[in-house]
């Protein structure tokens, strides 16, 4: 277990989608998330502002676990030419054991398809808190289930 209360962790997820697919699924049309990730993301409740834009908050009611969770979250940052999108979690399961806590998404493109690149950014509450890998292994899941609906939905056309 570390000691240090900060950290940052990263993952790599190939698929087959284009990056700017991937990206505008998590940056910009998150209200279609749970359609594409159902095992993953029940819903996402929009609480203020609008789609798309930074600071719009929202509610993801995530399957973690074996169970139905709550983070609250707002977008910090979108970057359309770097196909980078940043959450900051403001409330929720996480907020019990981190005092900051950003999930950092980045769509590499790649000759044939991307790379999705999950990014955690972390302060924990106490040392005892070991570091969130299980998120990333949830991130990349969600990611892969994204990817092969958003292939399956391309294949119909």
């Amino acid at each position: 277990m570390s000691s240090s209360l900060f950290g940052k962790l990263s993952i790599e997820t190939e698929a087959k989608s284009s990056a700017p697919a991937l990206y505008e699924t998590l940056a910009k049309r998150l209200y279609e998330a749970p359609k594409l990730c159902p095992t993953y993301i029940q819903k996402v409740d929009l609480v203020e502002g609008n789609w798309e834009e930074v600071g719009a908050v929202m509610n993801w009611h995530l399957l973690y676990e074996g169970k139905t969770v709550i983070s609250k979250e707002i977008y910090e940052n979108i970057d359309d030419e770097k196909l980078s999108v940043t959450f900051k979690v403001i409330g929720g399961l996480l907020s019990e054991a981190y005092k900051s806590f950003k999930f950092v998404f980045q769509a590499i493109p790649k000759k044939e398809g991307c790379l999705g690149r999950w990014s955690v950014e972390y302060e924990k509450l106490n040392a005892e808190i070991p570091d969130p890998k299980q998120m990333l292994q949830f991130s990349a899941g969600l990611t892969k289930e994204i990817d092969d609906n958003l292939i399956m939905i391309k294949s119909k056309k």
